[in-house]
């Protein structure tokens, strides 16, 4: 069976392993996998939920784990308005829970890999998330430091709050010990606590700034996040210069 020309991957039972509240509207999942596959930063899973009476709700989620070896892939879910299946993790899933997934799947929005020689180098990368949208490049982030971590890389992130930032500790850490990552957070409902960061929504000239701060212009730019915000940000790089042919977006719903 196929879809849209490539081979549909089987769906697989898994258990849930653990689950932590990250933010005040995202929880991370832990989903232990019955059989376990090998991911590249930027994929994602399908998750399909079942009722008694037949009815059933399927929703993407992208991997937030780090590309290692593991029965155990982490989700970041974000409670939506009116969502079927985020309003399940939220409320109502447990650990132990099973839960069909498949996956991984996408082959376009993917942290690049080292080129061969004598093909060019990656210059810089550049992240533009908000909320949940962090999950994909969180696996981005994650997978640079394991096998890339000479790659400068900055990240833009929006939420509302300091409490809405996902992965707070480990972006901070991140930031603190690795002299090639940039962080840079824009708080829209509240001042920012640091003098690095922006109290306002991201627009073209807090691109510009970001992008000033890698010291190069980065050959590759990921966007994610609701449609509106992608809209933005990705208008925000081409204001600044950066070629469309170098911006990946990814969209959710919701």
């Amino acid at each position: 069976m196929t879809e849209g020309g490539a081979k549909t991957l089987p769906w697989q039972s898994c258990t849930i392993e653990d689950i932590v509240q990250q933010t005040p509207s995202i929880k991370s999942v832990f989903l232990r996998l019955r059989e376990p596959f090998a991911h590249i930063a930027g994929q994602h899973v399908d998750v399909r939920l079942t009722a008694p009476d037949g009815y059933s709700a399927m929703r993407s989620y992208s991997i937030a784990s780090a590309t290692i070896s593991s029965p155990i892939i982490e989700l970041a879910i974000e409670r939506l308005p009116d969502g079927e299946v985020s309003s399940f993790f939220h409320d109502v899933a447990a650990i132990g829970d099973e839960i069909e997934l498949r996956g991984p799947l996408g082959g376009h929005f993917l942290w690049p890999d080292p080129a061969p020689a004598p093909a060019p180098a990656v210059d810089a990368v550049l992240l533009i998330g908000a909320g949940s949208g962090l999950a994909p490049l969180m696996a981005m982030i994650r997978q640079r430091r394991t096998q890339s971590p000479a790659v400068p890389t900055a990240l833009l992130l929006s939420a509302r709050t300091i409490k809405d930032v996902l992965f707070s500790d480990e972006l901070h850490a991140t930031a603190t010990g690795d002299a090639a990552f940039v962080l840079a957070l824009a708080i829209t409902r509240e001042e920012p606590v640091r003098a690095s960061d922006f109290g306002r929504r991201i627009d073209g000239v807090m691109v510009q700034d970001v992008v000033a701060r890698l010291h190069r212009k980065p050959s590759h730019v990921f966007v994610c996040g609701s449609n509106g915000f992608v809209n933005i940000a990705t208008e925000g790089a081409l204001l600044v210069g950066l070629d469309a042919s170098i911006i990946k977006t990814e969209r959710y719903g919701g």
